[in-house]
């Protein structure tokens, strides 16, 4: 029943989303370009793994995630992708990823979070739930971030633009 209930919390909210967008940009046909944020969170703890973990998720105008999982090791230095591969503007479908520390409840923490427009869409003083987190990005935009994995465990991520942790979440699994 919880599940259904986000469901139609999700729909409900894409529609009114979509149908109170405001005006989109028409973009030119035959050329494009990917602007690209970069962003970097520094953990200050020890690195034990010298390799990189390239993770590159892809979110689209559907509101799906490429991955439901991602696995990387224990302290290992990750490179978080995030492409947005739709042409929604960033008001109308914007995406994150946040991956949240064990112990969080999704839900409560995404219905905190869609009250949030000012701060991307998440929560104040919500650092202490947070792994860590991208920026948000519209269609056709791309941002990274580096960060040191956490301990061996499952987390949690989704995004937190209003409604869409319903369909675009999944496991950052720490082996």
């Amino acid at each position: 029943m919880k599940t259904l209930n986000s469901l139609l919390l999700a729909f409900f909210s894409f529609i009114l989303i979509v149908s109170c967008g405001g005006k989109e940009e028409k973009k030119k046909e035959g050329f494009s370009y990917e602007k690209v944020i970069k962003e970097e969170k520094v953990d200050t703890s020890k690195n034990t793994n010298e390799d990189v973990a390239n993770v590159v998720l892809t979110a689209d105008d559907l509101m799906k995630f490429n991955k439901d999982e991602i696995r990387v090791k224990a302290g290992q230095k990750v490179k978080l992708t995030l492409r947005h591969i739709g042409k929604l503007d960033i008001n109308v479908m914007g995406h994150n990823v946040t991956i949240l520390k064990k112990g969080v409840d999704l839900v409560e923490f995404a219905t905190k979070a869609a009250a949030e427009r000012d701060n991307g869409y998440l929560p104040k003083d919500s650092e202490d739930d947070i792994i860590v987190h991208t920026k948000l990005i519209g269609g056709g935009e791309t941002t990274v971030i580096e960060f040191d994995a956490p301990e061996v465990g499952t987390y949690e991520f989704l995004c937190t633009f209003p409604a869409h942790f319903a369909m675009m979440r999944g496991k950052f699994i720490v082996e």
